[in-house]
């Protein structure tokens, strides 16, 4: 069933979608009347519609029934990712956000080799959030998880919440270890094709948080997000 995010509350038992959305209901999809979409609206309410009127990229919808998306992961989990080379970003964010992520976090770290200006990061991120938002719809999100803009790793370090977790190549705990008492919020932190400098890493731990393994084989810069992000949601129960 198509699925669409809407930026406000639906609070009738009708709904009308303009621009983009219309347009792809109306020309790319080509629904007709009588026809049935979901629509989620900001806090991770699913709404069952049926189209009702299709003019231009008007598309006019009856609400059938609401509920709280069973999609969404009882984890909030942020990832601070490392810029990695080329568009590996673009991937990583598209299987992340397919995964359960909440929020994912571009960071400068020290051992980046991707480092774009301030104007190519802004037309990254309009692009990224858009991938984010694609995967969210595909994959029948509850939201759609927010892309925010790059910063450094200090910075990164001091807005981390809940339970911070960095992966290091070095070794560190597993994570159904670290994740034992089934925290209701994470961080993760993971590096770009270097990994993290041994100072990065102690300023993870000196702020509470604590070093994760992924095993004793190297994994690829855009495969370790998505094998720690799953382990994160085996571990927690959200993969049942």
């Amino acid at each position: 069933m198509p699925h669409f995010f809407v930026d406000e509350e639906i609070e009738s038992k009708e709904y009308s979608l303009f621009g983009e959305d219309g347009r792809h209901i109306s020309k790319s999809l080509r629904m007709n009347k009588g026809e049935a979409l979901t629509l989620c609206s900001p806090s991770g309410t699913v709404h069952n519609c049926v189209v009702e009127e299709i003019s231009g990229d008007m598309v006019k919808v009856n609400v059938l029934s609401s509920k709280i998306s069973e999609a969404e992961p009882d984890v909030k989990v942020t990832l601070y990712q490392a810029l990695p080379k080329g568009d590996k970003m673009e991937l990583i964010i598209q299987k992340a956000v397919e995964i359960g992520v909440s929020e994912i976090v571009p960071v400068i770290s020290s051992r980046c080799v991707s480092r774009p200006d301030k104007k190519s990061l802004s037309k990254k991120t309009v692009r990224w959030q858009k991938i984010a938002k694609q995967a969210a719809m595909q994959s029948g999100r509850g939201i759609v998880p927010k892309v925010k803009e790059c910063i450094s790793f200090n910075d990164a370090v001091k807005s981390a919440k809940g339970d911070k977790v960095i992966f290091y190549e070095l070794g560190g705990e597993s994570v159904k270890t670290i994740l034992k008492d089934k925290p209701s919020e994470i961080s993760m932190f993971i590096g770009s094709e270097g990994g993290f400098s041994s100072e990065e890493v102690n300023l993870v731990t000196e702020n509470g948080g604590r070093k994760a393994t992924l095993g004793k084989r190297i994994l690829r810069a855009e495969t370790a997000p998505l094998v720690a992000l799953t382990l994160i949601m085996y571990e927690t129960d959200n993969m049942e």
